[in-house]
C-alpha cells in the first residue's frame, strides 16, 4: 500500500550527493574490491579510479575463459588476433601465444592485480606433450581440422600454463564450476548470452579435479585456490578435495569457496558452511564472494554475516560450541574480514 512512497523517498535520496555509488561503498569501508576482466581489457577504468584518489583499491582480477575457448574456431581466432594487438606480440606459435598471454598478465599484476578466477563447466585434465599443444595450436592458426580430443588436450594444457603464471607470482587462482549454460536456444539467439537462461548442471568433477591440482602439485606449482560449485551435490566432494592439497605452506591455501550464484541464498550458504566444518576448518575459511559483480549485491556480504552468526549461535544452544563470545567472535571477524585480507595480500 505504501510502495509509491517509499519509491519516491528512496529515488529522492538516490539522487543526493550521499547516495552515490562511491559514497556508499566509503559509508560501507570498504577497503578492497575486485572486478572481473577479460586479458584484452585496457584497465583504462582501473587507472582512473585510482588517480581520483578513491580509498578503496579497486583492482582487476585475469579472467581468461576466452583464451583456451577452442569450441568455434573462428571466435578463438579473432580472439587470439585481440590478443596480439593488446599485448603487442605477434603471435605466430603457441609460444608466442603463451608470450602475449604472460604479457597481459603482467600488465594485470602491474595495475594491482591478485587474481585469476575461471569460470568452466568442469576442470578439464586430458593427458598432452607440449610438442602435440604446439602442432594443435598451429592447426587452429591455419584453420585446419582439430578433433574434440585435441581441443580437451588445449584446454588442459592451458589451464596449467596459466596456473603457473598465477603461482609464479603468488596469486590465488579461482575456478567457479558446474554451471550449464545457454539451456534456451531460441532466447539465446533473441538476447544473447548472460542473459538468464543458465542452470546448475551435473557434471562429473572429483576425477580431473584432482588430477590437475595433482599436476600442479607434483612440480611445487600449486597456487593459493579456491574451488566453487554450482550444483550443491558437490560440496563434499569440494570440501573434502581441498584437504588432499593442503601442505602448511600458507593458512587454508586451498579454499572450499563460498555458496556461489543459484547457492548464494541461506539453503545454499548454511550448506556450505556446514560442509566446510564438517570436512575441514571452518576458521580459515575466506568467507563470502558477491559473485554478480554487481554493487547492488554488496548486502550479500550482510547477509552472510548474518547466516554465519546464526549457525554459530544455534550450536553454541545446543552445547556443540562453548559459550566464549570472545573467542567465538574472533573467529567470526576473522572469516568476515581477516582471513581474507591475509589471504589475498591486498
Amino acid at each position: 500500500k505504501n510502495a509509491k512512497k517509499i519509491y519516491d523517498q528512496a529515488s529522492e535520496m538516490v539522487n543526493s550527493s550521499e547516495f552515490t555509488t562511491k559514497s556508499l561503498i566509503e559509508k560501507f569501508k570498504v577497503e578492497a574490491l575486485c572486478t572481473t576482466d577479460d586479458p584484452i581489457d585496457s584497465l583504462a577504468h582501473h587507472q582512473s579510479i585510482k588517480s581520483s584518489g578513491f580509498k578503496t583499491k579497486v583492482l582487476p582480477t585475469f579472467r581468461p575463459d576466452k583464451a583456451m575457448n577452442v569450441d568455434d574456431d573462428n571466435d578463438f581466432l579473432t580472439y587470439v588476433n585481440q590478443v596480439e594487438k593488446a599485448s603487442n606480440i605477434t603471435i605466430s606459435d603457441f609460444d608466442s601465444y603463451l608470450a602475449a598471454l604472460k604479457n597481459r598478465h603482467d600488465f594485470f599484476a602491474e595495475n594491482g592485480g591478485k587474481l585469476s578466477d575461471h569460470g568452466l563447466n568442469h576442470i578439464t585434465a586430458t593427458d598432452y606433450t607440449d610438442q602435440k599443444i604446439r602442432g594443435i595450436f598451429a592447426n587452429l592458426l591455419n584453420r585446419e581440422s582439430v578433433t574434440n580430443h585435441q581441443k580437451d588436450q588445449f584446454r588442459s594444457a592451458m589451464l596449467v600454463h596459466l596456473a603457473h603464471m598465477d603461482h609464479a607470482k603468488g596469486w590465488v587462482q579461482q575456478f567457479h564450476l558446474g554451471a550449464l549454460r545457454n539451456n534456451n536456444s531460441r532466447l539465446l539467439g533473441t538476447l544473447g548470452p548472460d542473459t538468464g537462461f543458465d542452470s546448475t548442471g551435473d557434471f562429473m568433477q572429483a576425477e580431473t579435479l584432482s588430477k590437475f591440482l595433482n599436476k600442479l602439485d607434483s612440480t611445487d606449482q600449486l597456487a593459493k585456490t579456491i574451488l566453487y560449485n554450482l550444483n550443491p551435490g558437490d560440496n563434499a566432494t569440494f570440501a573434502t578435495m581441498i584437504g588432499n592439497f593442503q601442505d602448511g605452506t600458507v593458512a587454508g591455501k586451498m579454499q572450499f569457496g563460498s555458496g556461489w550464484w543459484f547457492l548464494d541464498q541461506k539453503h545454499g550458504m548454511e550448506e556450505q558452511i556446514n560442509c566446510l566444518s564438517n570436512n575441514g576448518l571452518l576458521s580459515q575459511f575466506v568467507g563470502m564472494l558477491t559473485d554478480s559483480r554487481s554493487f547492488m549485491s554488496f548486502p550479500r556480504h550482510e547477509y552472510f554475516r548474518r547466516i554465519l552468526c546464526n549457525l554459530i549461535g544455534n550450536d553454541v544452544e545446543n552445547g556443540e560450541l562453548p559459550d566464549d563470545i570472545e573467542w567465538l567472535g574472533e573467529i567470526v571477524s576473522n572469516i568476515c574480514y581477516g582471513n581474507a585480507k591475509k589471504y589475498f595480500n591486498f
